[in-house]
């Protein structure tokens, strides 16, 4: 923001200067936060050298987050050393250089992962998968997930797979699904050992061949099968009323295992 001490500058030409629309400028007024140095007799705001610095700072605040209210307690502190309020900035970039230095790393693991999935020819892939695509949803999870690092672990994994290690990982998935679905049949209830101790084992399967699952995550994931049609789908077509129980016993194995 270039300006000259001793100048006053019109609403427009700060708007100008600071890259805001004079709207803002109007409010930040109306609320007391950026009142203007000078006005005209014709009531027009005019905005000195002093009234640019604390700008400057009301953006340099917003630029990181803070609420209006938050950015007026901050200038407007009688008790505040200028030099203590630096350091604060100084403090603010570095977190905030950290934090954008971890997203960088998360997209590049992003990228890393597109490169990767499962490594099977169609023919290989009928023949583990049948006429099911176990990358249906890969555009929409990779949306949903693409810059974490759970999905990028899990797209290295999967690169990693043969064919018989996919027909051991399908395997085992049929095989807890049969066992689950016999549980509702019977009357089982959600909260029971015997449905807590199936719930633990998906979350370790999840675990084992994808990315690790902390039970916070598993609660989501469980709202997540009752919420989402095309997942409650999936679990209802094993025994109706699947996808609902398998949530209840989820948040019931989180809630023994955390506690």
């Amino acid at each position: 923001m270039s300006y000259s001490v001793g100048q006053v500058y019109s609403v427009g030409e700060v708007a100008g200067f600071a890259g805001v629309t004079v709207r803002t400028l109007h409010h930040y007024d109306e609320i007391g936060l950026l009142v203007p140095g000078e006005r005209t007799h014709a009531g027009h705001r005019r905005y000195t050298g002093a009234d640019l610095d604390r700008l400057q700072q009301i953006l340099f605040y917003r630029e990181l987050g803070f609420p209006l209210e938050e950015v007026a307690v901050l200038l407007d502190d009688p008790d505040a050393d200028p030099r203590a309020h630096l350091r604060r900035q100084h403090e603010l970039l570095t977190a905030r250089i950290e934090k954008l230095q971890r997203m960088a790393a998360a997209v590049e693991h992003a990228m890393e992962a597109r490169k990767m999935g499962i490594n099977l020819t169609p023919e290989e892939r009928f023949e583990v998968f049948g006429d099911k695509d176990p990358e249906q949803y890969a555009g929409e999870a990779e949306q949903r997930w693409g810059n974490t690092e759970a999905w990028a672990e899990s797209q290295r994994r999967a690169a990693t797979y043969t064919k018989e290690d996919w027909k051991r990982i399908q395997a085992e998935v049929d095989d807890w699904g049969e066992r689950y679905a016999a549980l509702v049949a019977a009357g089982e209830q959600p909260t029971g050992e015997a449905a807590m101790d199936l719930a633990e084992e998906h979350r370790q399967q999840i675990s084992r061949y994808y990315f690790d699952v902390p039970y916070e995550m598993h609660r989501c994931f469980a709202e997540m099968y009752v919420s989402d049609e095309r997942f409650k789908a999936f679990y209802d077509a094993m025994h109706p009323g699947l996808a609902e129980h398998l949530r209840d016993a989820i948040l019931a194995n989180a809630d023994r295992r955390t506690s």
